[in-house]
């Protein structure tokens, strides 16, 4: 390092003692002064030091300021400069380099399995009695399947990629594969979320659940029904179990528990929090499966059913053979687990005082909300007489947000902001169009033959070969994330082989619709509401596996025991 003593006599050569190369280096009196006059500059006495700026790779380093006030006033003479050379090099790695962006693209592994699970199909000898065509399409369908279920895109993006494929292939063409976008159910189920988005915008949601705590959560079991059956009200209304789950009740049950005492990490989760957490699970899958509308998958089994046997559950009809065993489910599961998997705190006075606290905060209802529950009666009146009205599903949903639209309620603008919203119609429209093609290909009716063949050898009832493919459908959940993913890949199968084994078609479509809902209570992935309430930390996962596997048993007792003695009443089979 090189060091300069400079007095005003040092200022006309200090470029001349800088490298010839740094020609373009300028020194100005401004850069080198405090804010004096320039005349005390260049006095004699004081000496102080500066920083000179160079423009290249010599930096002039500030050493340390030296200056003295007198009696006098400043007296200010040479000042001194330490000019360091230092390698352009290791003045730029003095500068930080910027922080790698964060890869933002696909999961590679995800995607990996999904396009290897493609192109291993795809090159798969053709079986005898399949098209060319009909195998394609599966090859890409299955591989769309595992991009569901592992996820290496948001659902929308994988399903997107997957009709890419199969319009690139020659499989589909384009209006083929993007047909079930003019399917009016994955658009029921975009303008129920605006619906949702309304009813918990406008609090609707928290005061109804809130009323129902104030009346019967003196006791732990009590608060437990009051929220079991205060959501089971809301599943109607909003069609996602994981905006019923995480959006209204689990900030509910959480204020709860914490109000009586039980907190996660402090080893008293089982005093009420343990058994509330998995109660409102277990239940929020029952009551998924009570309404057409209550769960983003149903109107897709709904849609199937009407592909492949050419009959229409309608929103009445599901209601009507779901309610009976939905509602002994809702009574039997809390119950259940209280005596399997007990709350030490049996009573929790303090439940309807802060339910009714929350209430007079809240205070009387707003003109939103009035709005919000007069249309949500009419949609639901015309969902269940629209029948008798001819006005059909869809059509009431339009007419419901279009007053939510007018009053602005919700805004158009919340709406296009509704993301699940957008990606659940595009990978909904998909499926559809895909498993619809498999269909129309004969895939479906070959696959139907060849495990006819297999249970039909056999020599069992209809009942029993029923049966067994139930329990097949129900516990093969355990290999997925996703009820839509299962739906889409086994439903049209399964009740193909109903069928052929002689199972009421209706009947069979009305049990795997059900079964559809119900194995999302197997583990912490399986249903919307799953991760939801298991992140809350209160159960760990041995105990969340192993009774979500005894509730699975106690429902299918339910609903094909009770369940089916209630549709033989009413002439399902």
């Amino acid at each position: 390092m090189a060091s300069l003593a400079l007095t005003s006599s040092y200022l006309p050569s200090l470029r001349s003692r800088l490298p010839n190369s740094e020609s373009n280096a300028r020194i100005r009196c401004s850069s080198l002064r405090p804010s004096i006059p320039k005349s005390a500059i260049f006095g004699s006495g004081v000496r102080t030091r500066f920083r000179i700026p160079s423009a290249l790779s010599h930096e002039a380093k500030f050493v340390k300021p030296a200056l003295n006030f007198g009696s006098s006033g400043p007296n200010l003479g040479g000042f001194t400069v330490r000019a360091s050379s230092s390698s352009s090099s290791a003045a730029a790695a003095a500068v930080p380099a910027p922080a790698p962006q964060p890869w933002q693209g696909a999961a590679i592994k995800p995607l990996i399995a999904s396009i290897a699970t493609g192109i291993i199909l795809w090159f798969v000898p053709v079986p005898s009695g399949v098209s060319r065509n009909a195998w394609q399409l599966l090859a890409i369908f299955l591989a769309t399947i595992v991009g569901i279920i592992t996820q290496p895109l948001p659902l929308g993006a994988v399903a997107l990629l997957g009709l890419g494929a199969s319009v690139l292939t020659k499989t589909l063409t384009f209006s083929a594969a993007f047909s079930a976008f003019g399917d009016p159910i994955p658009w029921l189920i975009a303008l129920a979320f605006f619906f949702a988005r309304g009813f918990i915008k406008t609090g609707l949601g928290n005061r109804i659940a809130y009323q129902f705590v104030s009346l019967f959560g003196s006791s732990s079991l009590g608060l437990g029904y009051s929220l079991v059956f205060s959501e089971a009200l809301l599943a109607p209304a909003i069609p996602s179990v994981s905006a019923r789950a995480g959006g209204i009740f689990l900030p509910l049950v959480k204020s709860l528990c914490v109000a009586c005492g039980s907190n996660v990490g402090d080893g008293t989760e089982n005093r009420l929090g343990a058994w509330l957490m998995l109660t409102c699970f277990q239940t929020s899958v029952i009551s998924s499966s009570m309404f057409l509308t209550a769960m983003a998958a149903n109107p897709l089994s709904a849609t199937l059913t009407y592909n492949t046997i050419k009959q229409t559950i309608g929103w009445t009809d599901w209601a009507k053979a779901a309610i009976v065993p939905g509602l002994i489910s809702l009574i039997v599961v809390p119950l259940l687990l209280y005596v399997v998997y007990p709350p030490t705190v049996k009573s929790s006075p303090d439940a309807p005082k802060l339910a009714r606290e929350k209430l007079e905060k809240m205070g009387p209802m707003t003109k939103n909300e009035i709005i919000m529950a007069g249309t949500l009666l009419l949609t639901v009146g015309l969902w269940v007489f629209g029948g008798v009205l001819n006005v059909d599903a869809v059509t009431a949903a339009i007419l419901g947000l279009s007053v939510l639209l007018v009053t602005g309620v919700v805004t158009w603008k919340e709406c296009l902001g509704e993301a699940v919203a957008w990606d659940t119609l595009t990978w909904f429209a998909a499926l559809i169009a895909m498993a619809g093609y498999l269909n129309k290909y004969g895939l479906i009716s070959w696959f139907s033959q060849t495990v006819v063949k297999f249970v039909g050898g056999l020599g069992l009832s209809w009942q029993l070969s029923f049966g067994i493919l139930v329990l097949l459908y129900f516990y093969s959940h355990y290999f997925f994330a996703s009820g839509a993913a299962h739906i889409g890949a086994m439903f049209t199968a399964f009740l193909s082989v109903a069928s052929a084994l002689g199972t009421p078609p209706y009947f069979g479509a009305i049990v795997l619709s059900f079964l559809s809902n119900l194995m999302g209570g197997l583990t912490h992935y399986g249903i919307g509401s799953a991760p939801v309430f298991y992140g809350a930390n209160y159960v760990p996962l041995a105990q969340w596996w192993g009774y979500g596997f005894l509730v699975s048993v106690v429902n299918i007792i339910i609903w094909l025991g009770v369940g089916g003695i209630w549709w033989k009443a009413i002439g399902l089979w």
